[in-house]
């Protein structure tokens, strides 16, 4: 399972510390840090109770660029990623598992990707940001990567798509999502099994549509002999109306529609497929159908709808109930799937950033690699061949609750992590 950490009081998240406003400093601490290094002595030097690789440094403040797409298509759920993040930061200051402290800047990456990296180069050049988490878009994310290859630091990515952590994977870039080839593994093929074989895509034209349509479209067939891919149409990231494609979808001989959207994206089309009969004739599917925000702003149009599971509060793993709890008191309202993605992505990096006995990026990331942390899934890591975490996944239907109102989530079945996510020979990812 890789190598181990020493947990003693992983579960604290009272206090509220970090900066959420800026970080000190113009020039860079990474630099100032392998200075500290070779030398082995000065301000940075010394004794690291439980460091791992570190050569016995002392951990100085840890900075954190949180890049989240408060406006634009992903806006509703960038406030889940980016509350996460500040509950992260609380923990790392408050547990005495960390020997150091923990800052952050945030900044809105408006689901942009030129303006994901403007503010990516903002938080480490001006900030001093030696650590990176954020972004949802995948189109995003992956200009993150590159960015956090040539800067030298370390990434957390928010976004599903295979391809960051597959093809387009580098060795500063560290995933707690759950990419689409993990919630493929788990939903496709009951999909095939239990919902329909003659399924139309309809997804948003951009890397992370495509993944859900590759992934999904090959695990129904291998497990359905009968599977029939019987249409396919994209729209563009934030489009509005989705008639014309409801209206080919509902003229197919379609049983099920596999949709590649998230976000205001998958909202939108499913209330206007509800209101445009689609769901009396097709079941519709998608990877986010219950992501909280989504059953939120769909009410009864989720009912009857499925989808991948990466998340959800009443799960009982790891140290999930003691992070649900210390969200709603913090923010009056239960944890999303992007809440717990932040939460665990900079929580894992700390525990490697400890193990580590320094902050400098460029030794983290080899010690963060495959090592064993605890998470809200319980003992999880970072796998050595692509740095994905290796999340569990479950099939989930949306269902009418007793009272109405949104829809509820009922968990048909679950995928342990090393069964869920592909094999390192399947992911293109060359480490």
């Amino acid at each position: 399972m890789g190598r181990e950490t020493n947990p003693r009081n992983d579960g604290e998240t009272e206090r509220t510390t970090g900066d959420s406003s800026g970080l000190s400093g113009l020039s860079s601490r990474r630099n100032v840090l392998r200075l500290a290094g070779i030398a082995g002595t000065g301000a940075l030097a010394g004794c690291v109770g439980g460091g791992g690789g570190g050569g016995g440094q002392s951990i100085d403040a840890v900075n954190y660029g949180v890049l989240s797409p408060m406006t634009g298509p992903y806006g509703g759920l960038a406030e889940g990623q980016r509350n996460g993040a500040k509950l992260a930061v609380e923990h790392v200051n408050e547990s005495d598992q960390f020997s150091f402290e923990m800052n952050a800047v945030y900044e809105d990456t408006e689901a942009d990707t030129a303006t994901g990296r403007q503010v990516a180069q903002k938080a480490v050049q001006q900030d001093d940001a030696q650590y990176l988490m954020g972004a949802i878009s995948s189109s995003t994310a992956l200009a993150l990567n590159s960015f956090a290859e040539s800067e030298e630091v370390i990434y957390n990515p928010g976004a599903a798509a295979m391809t960051v952590t597959g093809a387009d994977c580098n060795e500063y870039v560290f995933r707690a999502e759950t990419h689409t080839a993990q919630i493929a593994e788990a939903v496709a093929p009951w999909t095939a099994k239990n919902v329909g074989t003659k399924a139309w895509f309809h997804i948003a034209n951009y890397a992370y549509g495509e993944s859900v349509r590759r992934e999904w479209k090959s695990r129904m067939k291998e497990a359905n002999g009968s599977f029939q891919e019987v249409g396919v149409s994209r729209s563009q990231l934030g489009a509005t109306n989705y008639g014309s494609y409801i209206s080919q979808i509902n003229n197919s001989d379609a049983e099920l529609a596999v949709l590649g959207m998230t976000g205001g994206d998958l909202i939108n089309f499913v209330k206007q497929a509800a209101n445009q009969g689609l769901k009396d004739n097709v079941t519709l599917v998608s990877p986010t159908m219950t992501f909280q925000v989504v059953r939120g702003a769909l009410g009864p149009a989720a009912y009857g709808t499925y989808g991948g599971v990466r998340y959800v509060p009443k799960i009982e793993t790891g140290d999930n109930q003691s992070f649900a709890s210390a969200y709603e008191e913090a923010n009056g309202e239960t944890p999303d799937s992007f809440a717990r993605v932040a939460y665990d992505s900079i929580r894992m990096t700390a525990h490697g950033i400890e193990e580590a006995g320094t902050s400098d990026p460029e030794e983290v990331k080899d010690t963060l690699a495959g090592l064993e942390v605890p998470s809200t899934f319980g003992p999880n890591q970072f796998r050595e061949c692509d740095h994905q975490a290796m999340n569990p996944v479950w099939v989930g239907e949306n269902v009418e609750p007793d009272s109405g109102g949104p829809a509820n989530v009922a968990l048909r079945q679950k995928i342990e992590g090393e069964n869920a996510i592909p094999p390192c020979s399947e992911t293109e990812c060359d480490l």
